[in-house]
Order: C-alpha cells, then structure tokens, then sequence
C-alpha cells in the first residue's frame, strides 16, 4: 500500500486532491502537508494525518518522508499565475528552490513525485491550436517560466537520479469545492458563483478568449493515474498534455444562460490577466497523453455546468 504526502494539501487543487487520495489508499495512508497558517481544516484535518511540509524547509519535508514512510509524493506548492506575477521572487523560492528540496529528499529515500506543470509553461510564439506535445515553451511570465524549469528540473532528475518524476500541464481548473485564488483562468469559476447568486457577471477577459479548461473531477483523475500508470510506457514523464474542452467567455455564458436565461454577463478587461490569457494556447493536443496512459477526460461544458450549477446552489 502507498503512502503518499500531499504538499499544499489545503490549497485549490491539494485540498480536493487529499480526499480523494484517501478514499482509493485509505485515510491513513495519505498525509495532508500544510504551512503554518493554513492548517487542514474540517473532514481534510478529521480524516486522516497532516504533517508540516513547507517547501523552503527541506529539512522538514525530510522529517515528515521519514515519519511518515512516505514512498509518494504528490507537490502542490506554488503561487497561482496573477499572484505570482506580483511576488515574482516568492513565486521562484516555492516553485523551484522548494522543488530542488522535494526532489533532494525523493532522492535520498526513493520517492515518486508529481508535481503539475501547467498551459502557462507555453508563450506565444507557441503554436495555439492545437499546441502539441513537444514544441517551443518561451513563456513570458514568471509563472510560466517556474513551470517550464519544473519540467526540466524534474525530467533531469529522473535522468541523472532514477527518481520516478512525472507531471501533468493543467488547463485551467473549474471547482465548486475551493474558491477561486488569483489564476487567470478563475473567471470560469467565479462566473458559475455570480449565476447562482443571480449577480450580473463582470468578466475580466475580452469576448473570443480561447482557454483550454477542466472540470477538478477530471484533474484529480489525471494526476491519480498518471502516478498509477506503467512506467514502461511512458514515453514522456515531465509534462503531459491533457485537455478536456476548450472554451471563451462568451461560450461558457450561453452554456450557463441554458439553465439560467436571465443571467447576464458584462466585459471589463483586465489588462493583466488579458495579456497572460493571449500568452497561452487555446487548445491543447493530448494525445500523447491518450496513448501512453488512457488518458480519458469524462466531463464536457454541458456536463460540467450542470453539475456547477446543482453543486453551487447547494453549497451556496
């Protein structure tokens, strides 16, 4: 039986991650890493045991493998794409000196580690539609380019150490379960909010924004079975491409408007945010990820707003 560590365990995707970790290895199997400050809380803190794994301590990541005998661990750590634009030098000091650490300490007691690239790793003079597999990645933000030296950081310790690394690029990522935090593709997430509340919605992104995005369900599945799947046939290890549907603002609106016909939707371009969403691709190729994994994504916009949609008004 695996027993896995998850870094940022109360975060967007961490906290969602966690639990369901615990229902397929069972709730003492999987250690909820947390910072001071952001303690698990609730069923994360109830359901099984945490651990202090901050990043920049490697010592500390090293006491809780070994506490924990820890074989897995799945590193969630970093600033979202707005916020990491504003804390640049904190962004590089989670990002990558805390993934020199992990991958330190993978070495040293022969651990997996997963730790998610993202579409940020492309720029725009990356190919947009589709954007393959392996191409040109000249990102032009900070976050992108923490990204793009996590895939190789991570590909060159597999390399050079044996350590069995492996990653996904995240889309976008759509949840009812965590509020949005400061990525650019958060719209998609709080446009779901301001329909359930009956608010008018100020969308931050210019009509015809194509994004690649997923539903979390379909995203903690990749990750699961990524770090289940065969090594020898993987091709690739840092990173996949995954996708599950590509959409702009206008699109998700009307997909929303079918369940909601009087919400409405405003334009108010943030420049930031506008500039980061241009970078990126519109539609990513996942075939690699198809192929050499099964990669299989289950939900599409119609099935994801639906579910929004239920979910949210319960929660809400």
């Amino acid at each position: 039986m695996k027993n896995i560590l998850v870094i940022g365990s109360t975060g967007q995707i961490g906290s969602e991650l966690t639990r369901e970790l615990r229902k397929i290895y069972g709730n003492e199997h999987v250690v909820a890493g947390y910072i001071p400050g952001a303690e698990p809380q609730g069923e994360l803190r109830d359901g099984g045991p945490s651990a202090l794994a901050d990043v920049t301590n490697g010592q500390q990541i090293a006491d809780a493998v070994k506490t924990h005998n820890i074989d897995t661990i799945y590193n969630l750590a970093a600033l979202l794409s707005v916020v990491a634009e504003r804390k640049p030098q904190l962004a590089w000091r989670i990002g990558i000196d805390g993934l020199w650490n992990i991958l330190e300490v993978a070495r040293e007691n022969k651990c997996a580690v997963f730790t998610p690239s993202s579409i940020g790793s492309f720029g725009p003079s990356t190919p947009h539609n589709p954007t393959p597999q392996d191409t040109i990645q000249r990102p032009l933000t900070i976050y992108g380019v923490s990204k793009v030296t996590t895939e190789l950081l991570s590909d060159y310790y597999f390399h050079k150490y044996g350590v069995d690394t492996r990653s996904v690029r995240f889309p976008g990522l759509i949840s009812y379960v965590t509020p949005p935090g400061g990525g650019t593709t958060d719209y998609a997430v709080d446009i779901y909010y301001s329909a359930v509340r009956g608010e008018t919605f100020v969308c931050p992104l210019r009509e015809g924004t194509m994004l690649d995005m997923m539903y979390m369900p379909d995203a903690l599945h990749a990750a699961i079975s990524l770090m289940e799947a065969d090594p020898a046939r993987l091709v690739h290890r840092n990173s996949f491409n995954i996708a599950a549907m590509s959409f702009a603002p206008e699109t998700i609106y009307e997909a929303i408007r079918r369940y909601r016909p009087d919400f409405e939707m405003v334009y108010d371009v943030d420049p930031l945010k506008q500039s980061i969403a241009d970078s990126w691709p519109d539609r990513l190729d996942d075939s690699c990820a198809r192929a050499e994994w099964d990669w299989q994504p289950r939900y599409d916009l119609d099935a994801m707003t639906r579910d929004m949609l239920e979910k949210l008004s319960l929660k809400l």
